[in-house]
């Protein structure tokens, strides 16, 4: 299996020519444009401190299609109570630097202060984005990722009172789909998150579901996050609507 070596000027190769493991390519950098390229073309980074950046592109990949969303009856109590607060877009650095930390604490982290930065260009540029848990004036869980046409591709979460990422998450994916978005990429698959109906899809559907999002490398696409109204996590269990045409390890 061949891996590419990427200087600042290079293209990614063709993401379906990585092992199934996905390392497709090193090095490179982290600026908005290449991080734009790779997402566009169904690549992430993932890389340890000291290291060249990484890029991953896996057969088989971990998707949720947000029709498919799953809840149980435990978080589906959870999120009539109301008890926490969704936010998008209200404290970004601090959800990547709590994602960040939380990492830290369990004995290592890929979100370097490198990538942190990073991702907070991203963010300011209005393609990376965050959905936030509150208690009060407290925020306990979140998580953030990267948005580009109708696909919302994961990358982290944590959470500080039980159950606060769970109800971000659930509360995004409903979100989602209301507003038609075709995909929402877990790059890696987890007990976490097959709870909530994620699934094993082939590289190759996954590229082609990519296109039919809207997402194709070198061609302009919003980055924009459909916002959460307000109250939106007690807003009870109707069915998802039906789609038009059609981080996460294990988190709490």
């Amino acid at each position: 299996m061949a891996v590419y070596y990427l200087n600042q000027q290079s293209a990614f190769p063709d993401p379906t020519t990585a092992g199934p493991e996905g390392l497709l390519a090193l090095g490179g950098d982290l600026s908005c444009e290449r991080l734009l390229q790779a997402y566009s073309a169904g690549i992430f980074p993932w890389f340890n401190e000291g290291e060249p950046p990484l890029w991953w592109c896996p057969d088989p990949r971990c998707v949720l299609f947000p029709e498919e969303l799953k809840i149980s009856r435990s978080l589906n109590k959870i999120l009539r109570s109301g008890r926490f607060q969704i936010t998008t877009d209200r404290a970004f650095a601090q959800v990547i630097e709590n994602c960040a930390a939380t990492r830290r604490d369990e004995g290592g982290t890929w979100i370097t202060d490198e990538m942190r930065r990073a991702y907070i260009r991203l963010h300011e540029q209005g393609y990376a984005h965050s959905v936030e848990a509150w208690l009060g004036a407290d925020l306990v869980g979140g998580l953030y990722g990267v948005c580009l046409g109708s696909c919302f591709f994961g990358e982290s979460m944590f959470f500080r009172v039980p159950n606060a990422s769970k109800v971000a998450f659930a509360t995004l994916v409903r979100r989602l789909a209301e507003a038609n978005f075709l995909l929402l990429d877990c790059q890696l698959p987890s007990s976490y998150l097959a709870a909530f109906g994620a699934r094993l899809v082939s590289r190759s559907s996954f590229l082609e579901q990519l296109v039919a999002a809207g997402v194709r490398p070198g061609s302009p696409m919003s980055g924009n996050l459909p916002e959460i109204p307000a109250n939106a996590s007690n807003a009870g269990t109707a069915e998802v609507p039906p789609l038009r045409e059609r981080f996460l390890g294990d988190r709490n």
